[in-house]
């Protein structure tokens, strides 16, 4: 029998996906707790229509992405940090100030969990971070580190 999951289901398949299964298992345990329907020709018309509409909305993000990831890009972030006289930091750069400096400069929220700072900033002068956007999706920043 071929079902169209409504939800994930361990070891059988993810949601909207057609998967065939014995007759017992459909109608027993998967149609009952609400897990999948019935694979009839008007379901199957309406995955088809959940599909296009998840593929749309995947394009508009990726577009939304690639813009912002371009803005990002057409210059260098500037953070103030504190330094000494050898031109030391006190601390180091945290991707919660990269977030911050990228809402203040370029008018962008990014949660800080989704920046990592390649290398560890002590000093002043340029670094690169990379920002995980998700679906795959990365983009690579510079920002630069100018005394307060």
């Amino acid at each position: 029998m071929e079902v169209i999951l409504i939800q994930d289901v361990d070891n059988l398949g993810g949601s909207n996906e057609l998967v065939k299964v014995r007759n017992g298992y459909a109608r027993n345990y998967l149609i009952p707790q609400g897990f999948a329907v019935e694979a009839s020709p008007s379901n199957r018309k309406q995955l088809e229509e959940r599909l296009k509409q998840a593929k749309k909305k995947e394009e508009k993000m990726l577009a939304e992405i690639n813009s912002v990831v371009s803005k990002l890009q057409e210059s260098p972030l500037k953070i103030g940090a504190k330094t000494g006289t050898s031109g030391k930091i006190f601390g180091s750069v945290t991707p919660l100030q990269i977030s911050r400096a990228i809402k203040d400069q370029k008018g962008y929220t990014i949660d800080r969990r989704k920046i990592s700072i390649n290398d560890e900033v002590k000093e002043l002068g340029t670094y690169k971070a990379a920002i995980d956007f998700g679906n795959g999706q990365s983009a690579e920043v510079e920002f630069e580190v100018v005394a307060e």
